[in-house]
């Protein structure tokens, strides 16, 4: 997959967490002494700009001691550094309501300074720990429990059902990778599913209900609402809708042409022709990100490959080279290089001593000079690209440092996950591996080859959309109420079906949770940032590639999918000053900075991939392949026949103590140090 998870996944890095402000026995007093002043000069501006900037210096400590204790635990888990995480968010979660009782005790509507205006609407939301603190502590457990099973679940394998201690990463994701065997990758899915999304629903329901609690608590109608907050529109869902409506006519024909090739290699009885896809066929446990099956798919096998994994691995590739080959792409832009304090904090390989959370992600440690990222790294060219995206949240990271803690985030969520993506375009195509010496500069880029590239591509970016709308979407309804509980998991793959054309390989039903076998919806972190990312990063592509003078939309010899603006100082430039913004400004306007649009527009995606988009529909068209998919009814019923839901052997694996592996929590609550990942 050439996109990213998590930071948290996934992210909003800060928000009310950073307005949480450490407090001694003094400082009671002194807020005190300020609510009592307010109470006389309720507009005084002056007041209200000292109390964020003492704020601001207090919030960063705790920002930076909440950052520290979830490090620990997240890389060495370990039920030590479970107690010190959780004793330091209890502190944390107290300090943020004071501070939040001081903020929202200023009369700051009618403040007359914008900026001063913004900072104080943004940290007047406070998030989960409106909550009453033993409702609080069950939201937190709540989403513990499901981050522990998901991070601890093991299954047992196919070839060696003996073997229960397969881990999602690396075993099963090399599974789902590498495997053509459709039994395999059956039982590998299915095992997966069970593991880890059917041992939470519980706790999800009970999340459900404490989650929109605080969100009402904070005057919105339910955590979806709360959610959309950070987009600033009030039609942001009819503009995401509107969005992959304009995406939806070529992902159709992707899907088309996938499915008649996965028929040819399994067999018409395993994939129909007029049916949706088998979930498990794809080569990905979520079906979100096809490019793991392009030796099955691509369209002209002999010619010249731009998965340059052999080669990286041929050239002794490691972990350290892959990051500071990044490094050098963004700073030959002109762009800020990271300090020694991430080479000497990070993490960016999976040690072999103890257990980690392994999913990408990039943090921020409030300081103005400790950023870190933690990743199992692989020698991979799908690694090579996530190693892009996560040191885009760096940069931005290093960009907006200067700011005051409020405005430490990007100017949408979408922003941060989009930047490192959008380098990434250009450091995949053979321009830029051919400068890098990841292929052979004699190798001829002719059209047949441009079309086996843009599949690639689009295995990942296309087959995308759908899957990140779905999960959101899903969200949506579970939070206003749209469905219930009892519809849970059969509503999921109605949306799959509807949305994506792909169907579980084995009956579902309402006593399992398959959502929960995606780490997003067990660690409750918004998705459709994802979703917003992937429409605008062609969007800032686009902009610094005509900035390089490296596109030009009226000359065929410089194509947008061959532009690479690497060294491009001017083009670093557009995009240092708008990551600089952070989230100061609203994001149209930051948007514009780089791009010149005030508005998230899909036709720079569209242009990118028109090359192919016209070959998959003369091939479809030669193919007689059916474009979109009927349903012989819904593959998850209220009940399932017992085979389908029993737990497979048990696979948690207890520690040196006999304890099973202590809980996650990583992400405890929205407004929660919130860590990029994907």
């Amino acid at each position: 997959m050439y996109f990213h998870h998590l930071v948290i996944s996934c992210c909003v890095l800060v928000s009310l967490t950073n307005s949480i402000h450490a407090k001694g026995p003094e400082d009671d007093e002194w807020a005190d002494g300020l609510l009592r002043q307010k109470r006389s000069v309720d507009q005084d501006e002056a007041l209200a700009k000292d109390f964020l900037s003492s704020h601001n210096l207090r919030a960063s400590d705790m920002c930076y001691q909440t950052s520290i204790a979830e490090w620990r635990y997240a890389s060495d888990i370990t039920s030590e550094n479970e107690r010190l995480k959780l004793e330091q968010s209890l502190v944390a979660a107290r300090f943020e309501k004071e501070a939040w009782k001081n903020i929202t005790s200023f009369n700051w509507e009618p403040f007359t300074d914008p900026d001063l205006k913004r900072k104080f609407r943004l940290l007047s939301v406070l998030g989960p720990s409106a909550l009453p603190e033993e409702k609080l502590t069950q939201y937190r457990k709540s989403v513990d429990a499901m981050e522990t099973i998901y991070s601890t679940a093991k299954i047992c394998s196919y070839t060696n059902p003996a073997d229960c201690g397969l881990s999602l990463d690396p075993d099963i994701t090399e599974t789902m990778r590498s495997s053509r065997n459709f039994d395999e990758l059956k039982h590998v899915w299915h095992q997966w599913h069970q593991q880890s999304g059917g041992k939470m629903r519980g706790h999800y329901e009970r999340f459900v209900e404490l989650s929109n609690e605080a969100a009402r608590m904070n005057n919105f109608s339910d955590t979806g609402a709360y959610w959309l907050r950070n987009y600033e529109s009030d039609t942001f869902k009819k503009d995401i809708e509107g969005l992959w409506q304009t995406v939806k006519p070529f992902y159709l024909q992707l899907h088309a042409y996938v499915r008649a090739k996965l028929r040819a290699h399994y067999g018409e009885d395993k994939v129909p022709k007029n049916q949706p896809i088998p979930a498990h066929l794809l080569g990905n446990m979520w079906a979100q990100a096809w490019a793991n099956i392009n030796d099955l798919v691509t369209p002209f096998p002999g010619k010249m490959s731009v998965d340059v994994t052999p080669e990286m691995q041929k050239q002794g590739y490691t972990p350290k080279k892959m990051f500071q080959m990044s490094e050098d792409f963004f700073t030959s832009l002109g762009l800020l290089p990271t300090p020694p304090e991430f080479w000497s904090g990070s993490i960016i390989e999976k040690p072999a001593d103890r257990e980690i959370v392994c999913h990408a992600s990039a943090w921020d440690f409030c300081n103005g000079k400790d950023f870190r990222i933690k990743q199992c790294t692989k020698i991979t060219m799908e690694d090579f690209i996530t190693v892009h995206h996560e040191m885009g949240h760096i940069q931005y990271f290093l960009q907006y440092k200067h700011l005051p803690l409020v405005y430490r985030e990007g100017a949408n969520s979408g922003f941060h996950e989009a930047v490192g993506d959008a380098l990434a375009l250009s450091v995949q195509t053979t321009k830029h591996l051919k400068e890098i010496g990841l292929l052979d500069k004699s190798s001829p880029q002719d059209h047949e080859a441009t079309i086996n590239y843009l599949l690639l591509t689009a295995l990942d970016k296309i087959a995308f959309f759908p899957f990140a709308y779905i999960m959101d979407k899903w969200r949506w309804d579970v939070f206003d109420g749209s469905i219930s509980s009892a519809d849970y998991n059969c509503h999921w793959w109605k949306l799959r079906e509807e949305y994506q054309g792909i169907r579980s390989p084995v009956t579902r039903a309402e006593v399992d949770f398959d959502p929960g076998a995606k780490y997003h919806i067990a660690a409750n972190v918004e998705y459709i940032r994802y979703f917003v990312s992937f429409v605008i990063q062609f969007q800032f592509y686009k902009s610094m590639c005509i900035t390089a003078g490296q596109y030009d939309p009226n000359n065929p010899a410089l194509p947008l999918h061959e532009c690479d603006f690497y060294r491009s100082k001017e083009a670093g430039a557009k995009l240092g000053a708008m990551l600089a913004m952070g989230s100061s400004r609203p994001w149209p306007e930051a948007m514009r900075a780089l791009t010149g649009q005030d508005r998230m527009d899909a036709s720079a995606f569209r242009e990118y991939f028109k090359p192919l988009e016209d070959w998959l529909i003369a091939k479809n068209k030669e193919l007689g392949e059916p474009i979109g998919w009927s349903s012989e009814g819904l593959n998850c019923q209220k009940n399932a026949p017992e085979s389908t839901t029993q737990d497979p052997p048990t696979t948690q694996r207890p520690n040196s103590s006999g304890q099973l592996l202590p809980r996650i929590w990583i992400l405890t609550f929205v407004y929660s140090l919130l860590r990029f990942v994907f």
